[in-house]
């Protein structure tokens, strides 16, 4: 198949952004970042100028009305993605966005509508699953050395602040629409997800214990998935370091990662089998996808990949929409594990308050109560 033209892409939003577009910037060849919008103009032109003949916008619908994008990059505070993602399928772009995809069930139902009517293709940014870790471990499933799945852990253990709940749409329900579980957790959440299958339940307490903030900043979950395995999540944003880890367990090894708080599948891991007499031929895989690993890109770029080869026809493995809407289901769930003290079953019943909103009662209620 001969590869288009690369995509034109205007990112929104100069934050997170920046880290976009050092991701495009390894896939020239793909992808030509023509805007960078941001309500500051010298962050926005801080950008740009790594891009000959990159414009700088500060108004959203002067992107939307540009003939030269094809893709728009959603890297604006949560409460906006909704919204900025129906204009953009309006306009006939496809969309890339940041996590959260919605604020709610019902408004990433919405979303995926909205781009089915469009003729357009949403993609969630998962970039956690791009990683020669996670590109290795692949390999030892699919060769069938890893067996079914037992257990596994996972552990955010980030450190945030005053001087991060400074930026004034953070730790609002109305603007950042949750808290560690849904802006830090989500991704690890994920990651688990796609080796022991979607979440099918979640026991959960969450908490506010390290910020004078509105949304929860600590939570212990205990999950069951599609393939029977069991997960256990640590959560907080009060830990001394930033560390991110995890520890699979399946049939016949263990995987274990090392403490990468943003990258954790570009680490090294570790590969355990449970008979030593099978270690010999996990290493040999191992070895022998470190060698494909290195040729393919990692993190934000191995996502970026994906979709390109996505959009021109190939079969990229990519995380789509449905995975998305399977991440915003299972915050849903947990919030309302938490309020109600009670084992929640996924996938959740459209019907039920907690998929419109999951937003705390402004008198005092829960969404389920109402």
């Amino acid at each position: 198949m001969v590869e288009p033209t690369p995509h034109r892409v205007a990112i929104l939003g100069a934050g997170i952004g920046e880290k976009h577009l050092a991701g495009f910037l390894q896939l020239t060849d793909r992808f030509n970042v023509r805007t960078i919008c941001d309500l500051d103009p010298g962050k926005a032109a801080n950008l740009a100028g790594q891009v000959p003949g990159c414009r700088v916008e500060t108004d959203l619908e002067a992107v939307l009305a540009a003939p030269d994008i094809d893709i728009v990059d959603i890297c604006l505070p949560p409460h906006l993605h909704g919204p900025v993602a129906a204009k953009a399928f309006a306009a006939g772009m496809h969309v890339i966005c940041e996590k959260p995809i919605a604020g709610s069930v019902l408004e990433a139902d919405g979303i995926a509508a909205a781009a089915a009517a469009a003729g357009r293709m949403f993609f969630p940014v998962f970039q956690y699953r791009y990683g020669r870790a996670l590109y290795q471990l692949t390999a030892l499933v699919d060769s069938g050395l890893a067996g079914r799945p037992l257990v596994a852990t996972a552990e955010t253990h980030w450190n945030r602040g005053a001087d991060y709940y400074a930026v004034p749409w953070r730790g609002k329900w109305a603007t950042e629409r949750g808290g560690a579980i849904l802006g830090h957790a989500i991704h690890n959440h994920d990651l688990v997800a796609q080796y022991f299958g979607h979440i099918t339940s979640v026991c959960a307490m969450v908490d506010t214990r390290v910020n004078p903030i509105e949304t929860e900043d600590c939570a212990a979950l205990a999950m069951t998935t599609q393939s029977g395995g069991l997960v256990t999540s640590s959560v907080t944003l009060g830990s001394a370091r930033d560390e991110t880890r995890f520890r699979l367990v399946f049939e016949h090894l263990t995987a274990e990662s090392a403490r990468e708080p943003y990258t954790p599948g570009e680490g090294e891991w570790r590969f355990t089998a449970r008979d030593p007499e099978r270690q010999a031929e996990i290493d040999r895989v191992v070895a022998r996808s470190k060698g494909e690993a290195a040729a393919r890109p990692e993190g934000f770029a191995g996502l970026f990949d994906a979709i390109a080869s996505s959009l021109a026809g190939m079969d990229a493995g990519l995380v789509d929409m449905s995975s998305g809407i399977r991440s915003i289901e299972l915050v849903a769930a947990i919030y309302l594990s938490a309020r109600t003290a009670q084992t929640v079953s996924l996938p959740l019943d459209r019907s039920h308050p907690i998929c419109a909103t999951w937003m705390p009662d402004p008198a005092g209620g829960d969404p389920d109560d109402r």
